[in-house]
């Protein structure tokens, strides 16, 4: 639904300062979650250690026009250097966070549905997504994206309510007193579930029982609210709270309860769950063992009866529930060990189940397991508890080895079992100061610790590459390209798309990315999805766009906010059903068009049926249309390129002519921004121009990379000898040979040697000797002064990498894109 900034105003009671005229489809709290800057409201949230109005100029930069702020950071923006200019909106409020959630009050009222309610110490997500997998066939739902169960997550979730909407499904999560009220006003249950009250968040409670009613104050004004009968905490706490609902407390002892579960059969792979409901005898299967997910089920199976889902259609879809994934990263380690990351949270339960993969990814390789564990922190037990429970897990999994980090777990050394190699450390510092990581060896390694350990440094150390080649990236000379192809620009808005893709073409795809945002391009793009999460996990908050997506990373799309290119409706629609399946609606996709490429892209003829397609789910949403040209580099393909430019036109205007919302329109790679720019439209694409080669003369603009080496050793060689492999090195004189540590295992082209090309040393030309072997080369440097130890230049400002893509019939992408991952990157700025 869209609402006018003044409505909003309005409805928070926010003073309005700027005058620009506009509608509201969006909102926002975190910066890197950006993709409709026109339609988009920022609430500017404050925290502990961050303020969101610091991230405003920036999101200005970017397109943003509408922020809510509280009175002290306006102050600051009035008199600070940023100027507020009338071409936008600031709704001043006190406090941005009770803005966001009265917004959520506001539009909740709009809607009489039902709405499911979920709260508890674990398993609302997981009800959540089960609910909606039984419940979707018949309904549109509305559901929280993932976890979205905050002070904040809530606000964001209850917004997407919209006119198509059956039933709305939302979680509620609190971590102290005094929290659920706000959550309450902004979900407006009609049907309540509690899935059970546990440990996690207990520190700022009294006990389990205050938690507990806190939790059921979500319920106040309910229908119906489902709860486990049989635990008796939660039946008296439901008893206390006085409730108005009807309760369908289900058991597993009492006949009498309203839902009885007469019988639970535990096979090998699958359980079978026989129950009664209004003196009913039914009887169906979940493909789970556990006891968490039989009690999950029981909670959706009351869920379902109270809406009147019929038996048999709760018996097919029981059968078909699917798990909910974990997020666990495994990568290959030095030394023959594998990596298994999961440093983005520590609790017990999410520390059992990892060590269950970890004993199952070692069984299949066959290597030792070991634990690096840090501190687990806010469970609200004692520490002489928590890690005897720890100590019972680490025993009963088999763990050979334990690194713990941090001043508890280091504390109850003695707890853990003394059969096993054990290392304690006050602080991550500490671990990667000693040479523990350094004998890891043939090892399954579960890397299990809270963020503020930081953990993704000791899984860096542990893959860590070295190698005496270099590729040097001069960031100041590929920000000098950017603003050399920004100044092509005919009109200062429109947006540039960077390609980072291939690793930023060989350079190293962080810190050119890390530059980029820096300098407010408006997208990245990467090839594939792994490209663009390693971006996110390195702090990069840009938008991105992924342009070779795959089936198999939907997920990895969806955890990282990377927006996929749709090119076909076998892509389009597995999205879409994935989307559904994560709870995710909305999702940012870009419609590719094949305007003559023939290479991927919907056909124009496509379009009136990919609209359909579209406007029949709320999953995704077209953020950008674009195509391909196909040599727009060269006059001889001018008439083909200017019919490629009108076909898109004409696509692009009939699929924008179908939504409300802006469709950002791209088809100039770096040669038509150049050549074409009638043609820049909304957005444009820039590739190789940003790495210092024109792709029209092949001339270079600013130089970026420079690849170098140095000689390992010098030998004298007669001139009836030979150099290298096969004897291909013939020598026509006496000769002295330098080796040099690069091969094509690094990416030098075997066809540059046997003096078809050349590298510099100490400024001189030296010939390619032999055959190119695959870690090392030689070079003739007969006639050139030098020692081992001095500095070969591969290619650089006195050696362009067109030389060599020309010696190999070949383009400078090819070359930059191969040099190997293990040669090193130095970055540097002049």
């Amino acid at each position: 639904m869209s609402y006018a900034i003044e409505s909003i105003a309005k409805s928070i009671g926010a003073r309005r300062v700027g005058e620009y005229e506009t509608t509201i489809d969006w909102l926002l709290t975190d910066s890197r979650s950006l993709s409709f800057p026109e339609e988009t409201l920022f609430f500017a949230l404050a925290t502990k250690r961050n303020s969101g109005a610091r991230y405003i100029p920036d999101l200005y930069d970017r397109g943003v026009r509408n922020f809510v702020v509280s009175e002290e950071d306006f102050k600051e923006i009035e008199s600070g250097e940023w100027r507020v200019e009338s071409s936008l909106n600031f709704l001043v409020v006190p406090n941005p966070l009770k803005a966001l959630q009265k917004l959520a009050e506001v539009h909740r009222e709009k809607f009489k549905m039902p709405v499911i309610g979920i709260t508890g110490s674990n398993g609302k997500t997981i009800v959540k997504e089960w609910l909606h997998q039984l419940l979707s066939p018949d309904r549109c739902i509305v559901r929280s994206p993932r976890s979205y169960n905050s002070q904040i997550g809530v606000p964001l979730s209850v917004w997407q309510l919209n006119e198509e909407a059956e039933l709305g499904i939302f979680e509620a999560g609190i971590s102290e007193m005094g929290e659920m009220g706000a959550l309450k006003r902004m979900i407006k249950p009609t049907i309540g579930i509690l899935t059970n009250i546990g440990g996690a968040h207990q520190e700022n409670f009294f006990s389990l029982q205050e938690k507990c009613m806190e939790k059921l104050t979500l319920f106040k004004d309910c229908d119906v609210v489902i709860y486990n009968g049989d635990n008796e905490l939660i039946s008296n706490c439901v008893a206390k709270s006085m409730l108005t609902a009807r309760e369908i407390a289900w058991s597993r002892t009492d006949i009498e309860r309203p839902l009885h579960i007469s019988r639970v059969t535990k096979k090998e792979d699958h359980t079978v769950i026989s129950y009664r409901y209004l003196d009913m005898d039914n009887t169906f299967c979940i493909p789970f063992i556990d006891d968490a997910s039989i009690e999950n089920a029981l909670n959706c199976l009351a869920a379902c009866l109270y809406l009147m889902t019929p038996a048999d259609q709760i018996t097919e879809r029981m059968a078909r529930l699917e798990p909910i994934a974990m997020r666990l990263e495994v990568k290959e380690g030095k030394n023959n060990c594998v990596l298994i990351n999961d440093s983005y949270n520590s609790d017990l339960a999410s520390l059992d189940i990892a060590l269950d993969f970890l004993v199952r990814r070692s069984e299949k390789k066959g290597l030792n397991r070991t634990l690096i564990l840090s501190d687990i922190l806010e469970t609200g037990q004692s520490t002489a508890t928590l890690y005897r429970r720890v100590a019972q897990l680490v025993q009963s999994r088999g763990i050979n080895k334990l690194i713990g980090v941090g001043p508890e777990i280091s504390s109850c050394a003695a707890r853990f079992d003394a059969g096993i190699e054990r290392y304690f450390f006050p602080n991550t510092e500490a671990l990667l100061a000693s040479d523990v990581l350094k004998s890891l060896h043939s090892e399954v390694i579960l890397i299990k610790g809270s963020r503020i350990f930081n953990f993704d440094k000791v899984s860096e150390a542990l893959e860590l590459k070295v190698h005496e080649t270099i590729l040097e990236v001069n960031l100041h000379a590929m920000v000098e390209n950017l603003n050399h192809y920004r100044s092509m620009l005919r009109h200062p808005e429109t947006k540039m798309i960077c390609m980072v893709k291939a690793s930023a073409y060989g350079a190293g795809s962080y810190e050119i990315a890390k530059t980029l945002q820096e300098h407010h391009v408006d997208y990245l793009a990467v090839a594939v999805a792994d490209e663009g999460s390693e971006l996110r996990k390195a702090g990069i908050t840009s938008s991105i766009m992924i342009m070779d997506p795959e089936l198999t990373a939907f997920k990895t799309m969806f955890d990282y906010k990377l927006e996929p290119e749709v090119y076909n409706f076998h892509l389009l629609d597995a999205l879409i059903k994935a989307a559904k399946k994560e709870g995710i609606t909305n999702f940012p996709i870009h419609i590719k068009l094949d305007t003559g490429m023939h290479r991927l892209g919907f056909a124009v003829e496509d379009i009136p049926l990919l609209i359909h397609r579209l406007k029949n789910q709320s999953a995704v949403i077209p953020r950008s249309v674009f195509s391909h040209f196909v040599g727009s580099d060269s006059p001889q393909f001018d008439a083909f390129t200017r019919r490629q430019i009108e076909l898109f036109e004409k696509g692009s205007q009939e699929l924008q002519a179908a939504f409300p919302h802006k469709i950002l329109r791209h088809i100039c790679n770096t040669a038509g921004i150049e050549r074409f720019p009638g043609a820049q439209f909304d957005m444009v694409r820039l590739g190789i121009g940003l790495y210092g080669v024109s792709p029209i003369d092949n001339s270079i603009i600013h130089n970026v990379s420079t690849l170098k080496t140095t000689i390992l050793q010098i030998r004298d060689v007669s001139e009836e000898d030979t150099v290298g492999y096969s004897r291909m090195g013939h020598l026509t004189r006496p000769s002295r040979i330098a080796a040099i540590p690069i091969g094509y295992a690094d990416g030098l082209n075997r066809h540059l040697g046997r003096g078809n090309a050349y590298c510099l040393v100490n400024g001189k030309k030296a010939a390619y000797v032999g055959n190119i072997c695959m870690d090392v080369c030689m070079i003739d440097v007969t006639d050139i002064d030098c020692r081992e130890g001095d500095q070969v230049i591969i290619f650089g400002d006195d050696l362009p990498i067109t030389v060599l893509s020309d010696k190999l019939d070949t383009i400078p992408y090819e070359v930059l894109t191969s040099i190997s991952t293990r040669v090193k990157r130095v970055y540097y700025q002049e």
